[in-house]
């Protein structure tokens, strides 16, 4: 009995003493405040997505949607606003995308289509705008004032992005029945400055479009996490944020025979209702199919 305790006494000094050991290793030559050693996110790789045969696909349609981050709980994407990561090694999706595509991570592009490649250095001019700055000369003998008008390039802000605007693929895969979705492309809408009859105007347009399955995009997001205010551990990626659709959005548009938004053809309370029926649409093709 006695060799059977001192045995059990042994192992579980062992076992104590490598913990402390890692405990040691991981805070030595670390953040003090990592207390222990984290490395979920590190190494993570994206999942490909399984390959898809045109012969399953038997029903199909384009949707797109807009992403508000001023809503609550949209806000996980929009902050922190600083530029580049904060001091616990966040990054909002906004910067994320700049930074990657500023090195040249992936390739963006004009159209939703992903068809027509842009290069980046004009990406990145047609998201500057142009103010308007009044100089006054000097005063003149009969005391007037020679006026000059200066153009100051305005760099891009990303805190001024409050839209993302999501392009997704819903159908039904014969081989399991089930209705599934791809999104496909992302961009975001910003405000700048331009010049119109000499004067400085306000603009909100649209950025260019980020192929979301492409595999070098996943695994810029899928090395990101985005905040989680239940839970700091529990964090997703943004990857996972998209692959889960943990957003709240609404449908602007549809593929259909004009090719036109919504707010093409109605207004106001009218275009909620017709967001709302699209969505419902959406969401009935896989009930009624198996009423049949």
């Amino acid at each position: 009995m006695k060799k059977v305790l001192l045995s059990i006494f042994a192992m579980t000094a062992v076992v104590l003493g490598a913990n402390a050991q890692s405990i040691i290793d991981a805070e030595d030559g670390r953040n003090p405040n990592d207390f222990y050693q984290k490395g979920i996110v590190v190494g993570k790789k994206a999942m490909p997505y399984a390959p898809v045969r045109e012969s399953d696909v038997v029903w199909e349609m384009v949707a797109w949607r807009q992403i508000d981050l001023n809503e609550s709980f949209n806000q996980f994407f929009y902050y922190p606003v600083e530029q580049g990561k904060n001091d616990q090694g966040r990054i909002n999706l906004v910067n994320l995308i700049m930074t990657a595509a500023a090195n040249g991570d992936f390739d963006v592009y004009e159209d939703d289509d992903m068809q027509v490649p842009q290069e980046w250095s004009k990406a990145v001019a047609n998201l500057q705008g142009r103010q308007l700055k009044v100089r006054y000369g000097e005063e003149d003998e009969f005391g007037d004032q020679e006026v000059f008008n200066d153009t100051i390039p305005e760099d891009f802000d990303p805190a001024g992005v409050r839209l993302i605007k999501l392009k997704e693929y819903w159908y039904i895969d014969k081989q399991d029945t089930r209705q599934k979705v791809r999104i496909t492309g992302l961009a975001f809408r910003f405000s700048k400055n331009i010049l119109r009859s000499g004067e400085s105007e306000e603009v909100n347009e649209w950025s260019f479009w980020i192929p979301m399955d492409d595999m070098r995009v996943r695994q810029v997001l899928v090395n990101a996490n985005a905040y989680d205010e239940n839970n700091d551990v529990a964090e997703r990626s943004y990857d996972d944020i998209f692959i889960q659709r943990y957003f709240d959005s609404y449908v602007t548009r549809e593929s259909n025979r004009h090719n036109r938004e919504i707010t093409q053809y109605l207004t106001g309370e009218d275009a909620i209702l017709e967001s709302e029926r699209i969505e419902d649409k959406i969401f009935d093709i896989e009930n009624d199919m198996w009423e049949y």
